[in-house]
This record gives structure tokens, sequence and C-alpha cells, in this order.
């Protein structure tokens, strides 16, 4: 798949040194305009495998402002391949015009289902995936977040040789797919910290599914409440923190990662090595619909995206 071959390579963006630790950050988001971070990531083998195939459709799940399902919407796109959207929440059928998420999605010519939150809890286990496998041919089954062997294969290339130098790694944590591939890829005398996006205390076991080393935890203090969930704190930070490095976070896993390496800094909780390579894992797709959400609750709003 050509389009996989051409985006770009990530750099290092290193900021101030804040009290005696210097942190980089790792800008998968500039990777692809679209498909960018631990999405092109994620996609990258599991298309070129699919592409093996006869027309296959790819079929996957997500919520309302998913980077994944954009980030699947587009390369099936790009790579000609029929796509399937399994939407969480059935009342967003006759509101699709909200969600400028969705809006692309159809746009790059993904077919959407709209489902009951139980129903999309049951995902590949439901009735109605059952239902859609018999009555389509080649149908492959694309996970939540895109988590599966392919996906890690393709997280373990975020960190390069270059990358040797420092002794901690940051990454958000949703599924457990990007962190995995780290974990994997990491050298011995590296540690890699995952910052989860939502309370999920099954993540770790997602991740012991793809990988035997032990030189990885989960950070669980900054999750906000919940998924999706933010403060008028965590957006003063971001705003804060685009104004002096002129980088963008997402309010939902990158935000929610550096404010919580900035806090534990600060308050001197840190107790991993202090030359820290972050990844920025992208997720900016997201920032104008979060933006009217939190005009709605009259919240601070992010000044860019």
């Amino acid at each position: 798949m050509t389009f996989f071959n051409t985006v770009k390579s990530s750099t290092n963006q290193s900021l101030d040194i804040l009290e005696g630790h210097r942190i980089t950050v790792k800008r998968e988001d500039l990777i692809h305009s679209v498909v960018s971070g631990n999405k092109f990531r994620k996609l990258k083998y599991n298309f070129e495998e699919y592409l093996l195939n006869d027309n296959p459709t790819v079929l996957s799940f997500g919520g309302a402002f998913s980077n994944h399902l954009a980030a699947t919407a587009y390369a099936g796109k790009i790579g000609n391949v029929p796509t399937l959207g399994i939407v969480r929440g059935e009342e967003w059928e006759n509101k699709v015009e909200q969600s400028s998420t969705l809006n692309f999605c159809q746009n790059q010519g993904m077919e959407l289902r709209f489902v009951s939150r139980a129903v999309y809890r049951e995902k590949e286990k439901g009735n109605l995936v059952k239902e859609l496998r018999s009555k389509t041919r080649n149908l492959f089954i694309l996970p939540e977040g895109g988590t599966n062997e392919l996906a890690v294969k393709g997280c373990e290339e975020i960190l390069t040789e270059a990358d040797q130098e420092f002794d901690t790694i940051c990454s958000c944590v949703g599924t457990g797919g990007t962190i995995a591939g780290l974990i994997n890829s990491a050298s011995s005398q590296q540690f890699v910290l995952g910052f989860n996006a939502l309370n999920n205390p099954e993540v770790s076991n997602t991740i012991l599914n793809f990988t035997q080393k032990e030189n990885w935890r989960l950070e669980s203090n900054y999750t906000f409440g919940g998924y999706a969930k933010v403060s008028a704190e965590l957006i003063v930070f971001m705003n804060n923190f685009y104004q002096q490095y002129q980088i963008p976070l997402d309010p939902i896993y990158t935000g929610k990662m550096l404010f919580g390496i900035f806090d534990l800094i600060k308050r001197k909780k840190w107790s991993w090595g202090k030359n820290i390579l972050v990844i920025h894992s992208g997720g900016l797709q997201g920032i104008r619909p979060m933006n009217l959400q939190l005009k709605k609750k009259r919240l601070p709003l992010l000044n860019y995206g």
C-alpha cells in the first residue's frame, strides 16, 4: 500500500529542563496530517495483511469522536478498502452533523452503524457482528483502538536507534497496543511508563498478552475522572504548554500524560530516569469537537486546532 510508504519520519523536540529532568517529545503527530501517530503505526501492517485478500471489508469500533475510526476510514479510502464503523451510542444516528469525526468518516466512504452502549460492549462477540460476518464476504475485524498483534508490530517501530540515549519512555495508554510495542522495542536499560487515559483495570492483562518483558508500569492517577473527561485545570495546562513549546496536545491522551509528567516532577514524586522521551501519539483531529463540548460546559477552550 503506497500510502504507508510515504509518511514523514517523526522528529524529537526538546523542552526546557524541568527541575533537573530533560524532557524530549517524539513528534509522531507530524508523520501524517490524518493517519498520524500511533494510528498510522497500528494500521500499517493490518492493511498490508488485509490487502492480500480479494475485496476485503474492514470493520472496527469507536465513539463519535474516535481518532481510530477517522484514521481507519481515511486509510480505507486511500487503499480502496471498504470500511464499516460500529459507533457507540445510537443517539448519534440523528446528529452526525454534530461530530466532525463522524462527518469525516462518512466523507471517506465509511459505512456507519449506530448501536446502543449495551450492544457496543459486546463488540466482535455480539450478534450484530455475527450477522455482518454471515452477509459480508472477506470481513476483517479490527478491534477497538486497533490493538492486535499486527498493531503492536507497527508500534515497535516508533523507537529508533537514536532513542537509545533515553532512560525513560512515556506513553499514553488506551487499549494497550502502543505501550506494548514500546515495551518490546525498548532496551534492557530503558523503563516504559504508561499513563492511563481511562479507568480500565483490564488493560494490564492486554499488555501482558503482547509482551514478556517487565520494564514497565502504569500510572492511573491522571485520568481526570475517566475517558474523554477533562477539567479547567487540564485545559489551562494544555494552552500554556502550547504557548510555550508550540506543541498541540489532545485532551484525551497526550494532554493528560504531559500534565501527569510535569505534576509528578514538580511534586518530587518522579522516581524514574531523568532523561525522558515522551511519545506524542497524535489524536489532534478531536480538538474541534472537544471545543464544542467545552463550550457547552462553560469550560476554557483550547486555543489551537
